[in-house]
């Protein structure tokens, strides 16, 4: 008789994997909304864009690979891995940019690794990390958000501009990100002081990205009373950022990031609540999860603030998806019983 054991993770839980991913995307919806005031409908076009494709790719992948087609494709972990990635690019980004983006999310890193619950990279972060070096250009090109701007980009301009690259009023309507922003000042010889008197810097990060991020950390906040995650990673994510981040801003303010720049201006927060919380890709044990936390917001302090690119979040999750079987292999607490390796005591 042969026993079928199911894909990890292997956790006790009464919902569905197509329940978890609906929670997802309702914790998400706030700060899509969020988006949408602030940096227009761009946004929805992208999701929309990314979405199709994204189950393109997976019912296209599932059929090669003669899986249940029907099973797999209304789980709804093809749309959550495709709004998580529009999330990230810019609201205007070529069509081509979601697509790209899909591509690797869905089929190398999703499919070629086995499918769902085999994958050992974030499908989200490694369409982002691919279409962030592929395409520097399109993914600084974004909307100033609303407040700056005077004229509104309407939905049909987003639309000419993602399709046909151009639209009214674009060029007056484009700036650069806050973290773009620090690090072009910086190279430029401003300090901090003076970067952040731009318009686009808010109370305490990038003006509309912070809003996008506080609403994030609510989204986190249902994802948690509804115990699809725990506290574990967003706890100890934020809490080392701001810890580890602090000395280097104590220090010398002009040349380094404040913590609260490095939690609201950049995808910090989502990465806390959404993305290193995967259970596929991240750790299983609690010690584990809180050391893979750490690591992620560790890594994307150093890249933010010593390497090539503004927001070291994706490479950061990268890096530590390769550690998480190491990491849970020191940290898994031993069966009871087990007194050394591969023997367990007797009766």
């Amino acid at each position: 008789m042969k026993l079928e054991t199911p894909t990890a993770p292997h956790q006790h839980n009464r919902r569905s994997v197509r329940q978890v991913m609906a929670w997802v995307l309702l914790a998400l919806l706030p700060a899509v909304v969020a988006h949408v005031f602030y940096f227009g409908t761009g946004v929805l076009i992208q999701g929309v864009l990314a979405t199709a494709f994204a189950m393109f790719f997976e019912y296209l992948s599932l059929k090669l690979r003669k899986q249940p087609i029907k099973l797999f494709l209304t789980d709804l972990s093809a749309p959550v891995t495709a709004w998580l990635l529009v999330l990230c690019i810019s609201p205007i980004a070529p069509w081509y940019v979601s697509v790209i983006g899909m591509f690797f999310a869905i089929v190398i890193a999703k499919h070629l690794y086995g499918g769902l619950g085999h994958n050992i990279f974030n499908p989200a972060m490694v369409g982002f990390a691919v279409i962030l070096i592929a395409f520097p250009q399109s993914m600084s090109l974004w909307l100033a958000p609303w407040g700056i701007s005077q004229p509104v980009l309407s939905f049909s301009d987003a639309l000419t501009w993602i399709f046909f690259g151009g639209g009214q009023w674009i060029d007056a309507m484009t700036a650069a990100t806050p973290l773009s922003a620090l690090q072009i000042g910086q190279q430029q010889g401003m300090t901090y002081s003076e970067i952040i008197t731009q318009p686009i810097f808010g109370n305490f990060g990038g003006l509309g990205w912070e809003w996008v991020a506080n609403w994030l950390f609510l989204g986190g906040l249902l994802l948690l009373f509804k115990k699809i995650i725990t506290w574990h990673v967003p706890v100890t994510l934020l809490l080392v950022a701001c810890l580890f981040s602090y000395p280097f801003y104590a220090f010398d303010p002009d040349s380094f990031l404040s913590p609260m720049q490095h939690v609201f201006s950049g995808g910090l927060m989502m990465a806390a609540f959404f993305i290193a919380t995967d259970p596929t890709s991240g750790c299983s044990s609690k010690k584990g999860k809180m050391i893979f936390a750490a690591g992620v917001a560790i890594l994307t302090v150093l890249i933010r603030q010593f390497g090539a690119f503004p927001d070291g979040v994706a490479f950061a999750v990268l890096l530590m998806n390769m550690s998480a079987p190491l990491i849970d292999q020191l940290t898994i607490p031993k069966p009871y019983g087990q007194q050394g390796k591969g023997s367990v005591s007797e009766p």
